[in-house]
């Protein structure tokens, strides 16, 4: 049965055949772009809808990822797909090359159109394991990326084998044989890919986490790891870009431990002229007797000190004699009493002050300790206070604090 009614109408009107071919076929394929494009829509609309009535309906948020992915959008993109490849032979006007080509070129759209779909739903599933509280400090991205790696190479391998005609076998021999070229153009990506298996396989990095790797000028909160790279925001908002496979290689700090724990560390030093240390007389210890942080070990320490001196008979007409107080060491146990009693640090880790040693800038008395708020900005204004308190100390054991003297 003759279907052709316009291309039998030209040629009845004196035109050449092959140009009422052309026109044939151009007016048919718009005619059934046109007609494809009206069932898509119609598709698109019913399946959108029916998605938002089944995301409204549930508990799960997996199908509102669907949504925001555009899922419903790719799938009904198959029916009109479908209804154009099923009206191939009728529009190639059965001309087996014609309509060989035609099926070629769909073929190959309709393995776009899987990759669009997989893609989506791949990031369906990305979305939705960073909703979840064992997967939100994974690298999820990475894995995704792999995925579709493997699929986009599946997808190339599928049409190199309809446009060239040649068996799909074929391809993966000539991949096969170029190995080689393969491993050094996707070099980065293996890399990544085994750097994102190791650190989550020991938790080396987390989403979340505070880093700092100062070859990279990184100092910020992790923000996203994905195949190829690592974003870390610094503290001043701006964006590093660091190799994800130089977390590996290269060395850097993650202070998830400090966050996990009950203190964050303040190491900080006072430095104390190396000319105003001395030993205490008794007189003068008698006057630090009045410093309630310490009034108790004065006692008890003084005590010991006169007794071990009288059963000795030491001459105390030199103070070097026996054994005495310095200055220095009495302001150690003071910051050390200081400490303990200081309502923001955490008594149960270290607390300690030690002597370091000496240096052209004086002796340093290095306060160790932790602060049981481990927010920046408290846990700065905290060691500040305790700093100022510290220093305004200093006077009250007749120290001084070291100041460079410029010459004028």
């Amino acid at each position: 049965m003759n279907r052709h009614y316009l291309y039998d109408f030209l040629v009845g009107m004196g035109w050449n055949t092959t140009l009422a071919w052309y026109i044939e076929f151009i007016t048919v394929g718009i005619l059934l772009f046109i007609l494809a494009w009206l069932i898509g829509l119609i598709i698109k609309r019913l399946l959108n809808r029916l998605f938002k009535k089944i995301a409204l309906s549930t508990k799960t948020h997996f199908d509102d990822y669907l949504l925001n992915n555009n899922f419903p959008t790719y799938i009904s993109r198959l029916v009109p797909y479908f209804f154009l490849i099923t009206l191939i032979p009728f529009w190639g006007f059965e001309k087996e090359q014609v309509t060989s080509v035609l099926y070629t070129i769909f073929h190959v759209y309709g393995v776009f159109l899987i990759l669009w779909v997989v893609k989506s739903l791949l990031k369906s599933i990305r979305d939705y394991l960073k909703t979840l509280a064992s997967f939100n400090d994974k690298p999820i991205d990475s894995y995704i990326q792999v995925f579709m790696i493997i699929a986009w190479i599946i997808g190339g391998v599928i049409i190199l084998s309809l446009i060239s005609g040649r068996g799909i076998g074929y391809f993966l021999t000539a991949m096969g044989a170029l190995s080689a070229v393969i491993l050094l153009i996707f070099k980065d990506t293996i890399l990544g890919f085994v750097a994102s298996i190791q650190i989550a396989a020991n938790d080396l990095v987390r989403i979340g986490d505070w880093v700092t790797m100062e070859k990279y000028g990184a100092d910020g909160d992790v923000i996203e790891i994905n195949l190829s790279t690592v974003k870390i925001q610094n503290f001043d908002k701006t964006i590093s870009t660091i190799p994800t496979y130089n977390l590996i290689t290269d060395s850097f700090k993650n202070w998830r431990g400090m966050a996990e724990s009950t203190g964050r560390r303040i190491k900080r030093s006072i430095l104390i002229k190396t000319s105003s240390i001395r030993f205490f007389n008794s007189d003068e210890l008698n006057e630090l007797q009045s410093i309630e942080r310490i009034s108790y070990y004065l006692k008890s320490k003084a005590a010991e000190i006169e007794q071990f001196n009288a059963s000795n008979n030491v001459d105390k007409s030199l103070t070097i004699n026996g054994r005495n107080l310095t200055n220095i060491g009495l302001f150690r146990t003071y910051i050390e009493q200081y400490l303990y009693s200081h309502p923001k640090i955490n008594a149960e880790l270290t607390i300690m002050c030690r002597q370091l040693p000496t240096t052209s800038e004086g002796t340093p008395l290095e306060v160790y300790a932790f602060c049981s708020d481990k927010i920046w900005k408290n846990y700065e204004h905290i060691s500040a206070d305790i700093f100022d308190h510290l220093i305004a100390a200093v006077r009250f054991f007749d120290l001084e604090c070291f100041e460079l003297q410029l010459k004028k």
